[in-house]
Formats: structure tokens, sequence, C-alpha cells
């Protein structure tokens, strides 16, 4: 399937998504950030991946502070991170003919600050960084890693794909 088809099929399916699936989005960063935006960046990537519509996710926006702590206490890394993922149920991602099972898709956390500075660094708005950073955390959640170069190349390449989908599904909104 062409790019242009997926992104095409992506748009329809954005607008027709079950609004069952339950994402909640908690900001303990003291930074504005737009919920409804990652609510539905959520909804739209949850709806590519073929993930049931009863599953459930969470978003926490937090400082610099207690993702430090968190990256510390679970990945035994000192210093301040962008994203961490915790997953709960193990998902995987489905097919068109065969969803994942409901169920716990498990935690993003992000922290504001560090995509603020990552996104003056790389030379385009904070809300996207944090966008990316949140299709990024979510492909962890279903499994997706980057520790090899194979491994890499597909999560990267899928998080792209996932973000100029919803890139244009934005833009017809």
């Amino acid at each position: 399937m062409t790019t242009t088809a997926r992104t095409d099929r992506a748009r329809a399916a954005a607008t027709t998504r079950d609004a069952s699936v339950s994402i909640e989005i908690n900001n303990e960063s003291g930074i504005d950030v737009d919920e409804h935006a990652f609510q539905r960046l959520s909804t739209f990537a949850l709806d590519q991946l073929h993930v049931h519509p009863d599953a459930e996710l969470g978003i926490v926006f937090v400082d610099e502070a207690a993702i430090e702590q968190l990256h510390l206490q679970w990945m035994d890394e000192p210093g301040p991170t962008d994203v961490l993922s915790f997953p709960m149920d193990e998902l995987r991602p489905g097919t068109e003919a065969h969803q994942t099972p409901a169920g716990l898709l498990g935690d993003i956390v992000v922290c504001p600050q560090v995509a603020i500075s990552q996104a003056e660094t790389a030379g385009h708005p904070p809300l996207e960084e944090m966008l990316l950073l949140t299709t990024h955390g979510l492909l962890h959640l279903l499994g997706f890693d980057h520790a090899e170069p194979d491994e890499e190349k597909e999560m990267f390449s899928l998080q792209r794909e996932i973000l100029l989908g919803f890139t244009l599904a934005e833009r017809s909104r």
C-alpha cells in the first residue's frame, strides 16, 4: 500500500474511531500542554496500530525532577530524559483482520521541559516534539524498540508514518 493510500485510510479512520478508547492525561509538569492534541494523536495512533478501542492508556506530563527520579529508578541512568514508557499488559499491534485484545497499554511519561529544549535545538515547535515523544512512547508500550539497527529502522519509520498521517488528518479537521 502506498504512503498516500495509508494516509488517506488513516485520515478516514481518525474521524470514525470508536470513542470508547480510554486515554487518561495528567499534567503535573507546571507547563501548559494541549491535552486535546495528545488525545487526538493517541486515538489516531491506536487506530493505525489496530489496538482494540477498549484499551487503556495513560499519558503523564512531569517536571525535570520527577522524570530524573523515574529515569534513575527504572533505567538506572542519572539525569532527566524526555520520555519513559511503562507497559502493563504487553499488548502488541494488531492487524486489520485482528485487533489486539482490550487491555491496559500502560503509561507514557513525558517531560515538557526537556522536550522544549530539544525542540529549540531541532528548530521545530515544542508541541511537535512532545507529539513525537508521545508517539515514541506509545510504540514502546506496544513492544517496539530501537536497540538494534533493524529495530530502530522499523520503529522510527512507523513513528514517522504515524506522525505524518496525524498531521495530515489534523489539517483536514
